[in-house]
């Protein structure tokens, strides 16, 4: 008979298996804490978790605009994400998906709460950045950082639905994606509101640049035209960001950047990803837009490049034809690596922090 859990579906199978029962369940996840690679080691400590009497569950945040913290998320909450991730993209009882992300963190472990919910069929592999390719298998649903997606165009063919999470996908991704045979949606979320809590469709006649809200949520802004998102069956409070977006509507918003990043620079208030996105197309090698302090212009515009050798170099003035005049850059700094958060995403206040020293 199979497990009446109200954590576990009787559909559920973990790379080809069926379970019986949590119990069962429970013994696979000592085998692989026991044996397992370092991925599949963390997969069955979830999986612990997940099925221990505690009414929570323990999620490490990715540090990206600060320091990574420990945070505790509701099991309940985290089942009325799992539905509402089904509802919104029609991924049911049946689906077969893969799950390439670690399960240190909030979007790994959602996966498999989807999986266990739902009554997936999950495949689960080293989150590599071409786990994509490395198989044949095709899945309905498919969760990249845009980092695995780079590395994965040439296998999308074999996903149905795909999401991307967890960083800012460039303007080039985007049109690779355009006339793929894959229904592609960017993600908009954070650990607090358990993955995703709005989706844009990146690709073919649906392609747009709003956001639109899974069920039960809706935005509003505060007085600084951040994002506040009013999701109780995810959170007991509104969770305030420091998103800047322009609301369309009560589920629904365009983002424009973090309020944290803006650039004061002459009275002219400047967003980096805003300056970013137009730069994507010329730059070849990752680059971040910063600021420094300047005592005319309170900020001045700046431009730091990832180069370790491999790239030549650019002709900035033709580069910087395509900005504003206020936004082109007055200074320019090259790192031969930059600080990446363990889910790939720049931590741009140890950027900061490295150009402070460098001005020293």
């Amino acid at each position: 008979m199979k497990t009446t859990s109200p954590f576990i579906h009787p559909k559920f199978q973990l790379n080809g298996l069926s379970f019986e029962s949590a119990e069962e369940i429970l013994n696979f996840a000592e085998g692989l804490i026991e044996e397992g690679d370092d991925f599949e080691v963390s997969m069955g400590h979830f999986l612990e978790e997940w099925l221990n009497f505690k009414e929570y569950v323990s999620v490490k945040t990715s540090g990206s605009t600060g320091k990574p913290k420990h945070i505790h998320i509701q099991k309940t909450q985290m089942i009325e994400s799992a539905k509402a991730t089904g509802a919104y993209f029609k991924v049911g009882e049946g689906t077969k998906a893969l799950l390439c992300l670690s399960s240190d963190y909030i979007a790994g472990k959602m996966m498999l709460v989807r999986a266990m919910v739902l009554g997936w069929d999950l495949h689960v592999v080293a989150p590599e950045k071409d786990a994509l390719v490395q198989y044949d298998n095709p899945y309905d649903f498919v969760a990249l950082v845009p980092f695995q997606l780079f590395h994965s165009i040439d296998a999308l063919h074999k996903v149905k639905k795909l999401i991307v999470g967890g960083g800012v996908l460039t303007r080039q991704l985007e049109e690779l994606l355009e006339h793929m045979p894959v229904e592609a949606f960017a993600t908009y979320g954070m650990t607090e509101t358990i993955t995703h809590v709005a989706a844009r469709r990146i690709n073919g006649f649906a392609k747009s640049e709003i956001y639109h809200a899974l069920p039960d949520v809706r935005f509003m802004v505060d007085d600084r035209g951040c994002l506040v998102i009013h999701a109780p069956k995810l959170s007991n409070e509104d969770i305030i960001t420091n998103d800047l977006v322009e609301l369309i509507s009560s589920i629904s918003f365009k983002w424009l950047g973090r309020q944290d990043f803006v650039i004061n620079s002459g009275g002219v208030k400047l967003q980096p990803e805003t300056i970013e996105r137009k730069l994507q197309p010329h730059l070849p090698m990752p680059f971040v837009i910063a600021a420094e302090p300047d005592e005319a212009l309170g900020q001045k515009v700046i431009l730091v490049i990832q180069n370790d050798g491999r790239f030549e170099t650019p002709n900035f003035a033709k580069i910087f034809a395509h900005l504003d005049p206020f936004e082109r850059p007055k200074k320019i700094y090259t790192l031969s690596e930059f600080p990446y958060t363990e889910t790939g995403k720049v931590k741009r206040a140890q950027i900061d922090e490295v150009l402070r020293k460098f001005r020293k």
